[in-house]
């Protein structure tokens, strides 16, 4: 690259994998050649390809590709010699998949047990259906994806790899609520479908084209680059929210953040969200403790001028004034002389009984804006 690193010496190490996601669509935004190191791009991912057919069947029923790849995900008792015999009649019948089935319970082609499970699989798609127009398009993905059963489906995976298919999953709905779609003949689940081939589509750069490395922070280890970035270094991110209940498994997050800075053999950014989008709703978290237990000689600290805030519109009025009154706004992040620092997440009251809710690491507290002494950083 023209003044600076080539792409291949960066990498872009992040704790969950399904933080890519965002970080992908920046890069190809930008036209940015990029690899996924040990793992395949957020769209091409096992559970999410099994997400977006359920999705393309409710409105294509014909699609048979996206039929026979659900059809038995997650398990319903439907065979391969079942699934052969389906194949069969549609050639003979020239049906698609789904009408090969309709003909094969109306003329009992197949034993009961295995007529019961397709006309199930039906009943599935036919009931995620019937409610498509009352719901938004994040809505519906996540109706779709808790209805298919696929959360329960991969949570029952042993190990860290079950917990990443479920957040693959959450952020597929995440991906639903941020897309917009444009006005026209197609429905928005038609648009964001269309996007979400167009991205699986490009193609990952060439093994041997300059590109910047993205990988887990697991995937890391052994490797160095000269210039890494590692991304959402959030409280409940990393951490991961699940390590702050188990024992031992804070010190394992320890351990794998001192991974990651040792990945950087000249430069290292370390970068976090004042808000966020986890699991379909906004999220406010403060910065890592990891952050913080960096010697602040060995930082420099660069924070964008603006601040995080809800719109206007979104608050109450007494809202409104509580904000205008205190000259704190939500997303801020506040400093407590007890609690630490924090984030403004909501606003009760006005004038002298205004109260504000901060989220500290210790949890969310209320405080009375009079009494609080909030410092905003």
């Amino acid at each position: 690259m023209r003044g600076g690193n080539q792409r291949q010496s960066i990498a872009i190490l992040y704790r969950s994998n399904a933080q890519s996601r965002v970080l992908e669509e920046a890069l190809i935004r930008s036209q940015i050649p990029y690899r996924i190191y040990g793992g395949q791009r957020f769209y091409e991912r096992l559970e999410i390809r099994n997400a977006l057919a359920y999705l393309r069947l409710l409105i294509a029923r014909h699609d048979d590709p996206a039929l026979e790849r659900i059809l038995n995900v997650p398990p319903r008792g439907i065979g391969t010699k079942t699934v052969e015999g389906l194949r069969e009649v549609a050639r003979q019948r020239q049906l698609p998949l789904w009408q090969a089935i309709e003909v094969a319970q109306q003329e009992k082609l197949f034993p009961a047990r295995a007529l019961s499970a397709l006309g199930g699989f039906q009943t599935i798609i036919n009931e995620m259906d019937s409610i498509t127009v009352e719901l938004a398009l994040d809505e519906l993905a996540e109706h779709v994806i808790q209805q298919a059963g696929l959360i329960e489906y991969y949570r029952a995976e042993k190990g860290e790899r079950g917990q990443a298919r479920v957040e693959n999953l959450e952020e597929l709905v995440s991906a639903a609520k941020s897309f917009v779609a444009e006005e026209g003949e197609l429905s928005p689940l038609q648009q964001f479908l269309d996007s979400a081939a167009l991205d699986a589509g490009d193609a990952q750069a060439d093994p041997h084209e300059d590109s910047v490395q993205l990988m887990t922070l697991h995937s890391a280890k052994g490797l160095e680059f000269p210039l890494v970035f590692l991304a959402g270094m959030e409280e409940n991110l990393f951490p991961h929210r699940m390590s702050l209940d188990e024992p031992g498994r804070l010190e394992e997050e320890r351990r794998l953040c001192y991974v990651g800075i040792t990945r950087a053999m000249q430069k290292l950014i370390m970068t976090y969200a004042e808000s966020r989008r986890l699991h379909g709703s906004e999220n406010y978290n403060t910065p890592s403790r990891f952050v913080r237990e960096i010697p602040s000689e060995l930082i420099n600290e660069v924070r964008l001028s603006s601040s995080v805030a809800r719109p206007m519109s979104s608050l109450s009025s007494s809202q409104a004034s509580a904000s205008i009154e205190a000259g704190v706004q939500l997303g801020q992040r506040v400093l407590h002389q007890v609690f630490g620092e924090g984030v403004v997440v909501n606003f009760e009251g006005r004038g002298g009984n205004a109260r504000v809710e901060v989220s500290f690491d210790a949890g969310s507290k209320w405080l009375v804006l009079q009494y609080a002494n909030l410092q905003v950083l």
